[in-house]
């Protein structure tokens, strides 16, 4: 069994003249992915395939020398992530998964 685990995912994509370009497709990578929980954060549960080819998709879609994917390791997906994830004002809402075989 390959074990899932939760990542946080933010991105900053340079303004100019692909920016905006480049910007809705690191999204819509990151949509297809994971929870979209603020502007350019999302929440995602990947095993370690789904995050190396996560990885390749963004790493051909940013310009390197301008823009920026920070991705942090939030856990075991065993875990809810509702109990390690804190807001101050509104509540966080998770979408509900469900994985297909």
């Amino acid at each position: 069994m390959t074990t899932r685990r939760y990542y946080l995912f933010s991105y900053d994509i340079a303004v100019d003249n692909e920016g905006d370009k480049r910007r809705s497709k690191v999204f819509e990578a990151l949509l297809a992915r994971g929870d979209h929980i603020q502007f350019s954060v999302f929440i995602c549960e990947l095993n370690p395939r789904e995050l190396a080819e996560l990885q390749a998709i963004l790493i051909d879609l940013l310009d390197h020398k301008k823009d920026q994917v920070l991705y942090i390791d939030l856990g075991h997906a065993n875990n809810p992530i509702e109990t390690g994830v804190e807001t101050i004002g509104a509540p966080l809402q998770f979408s509900t998964r469900v994985l297909v075989v």
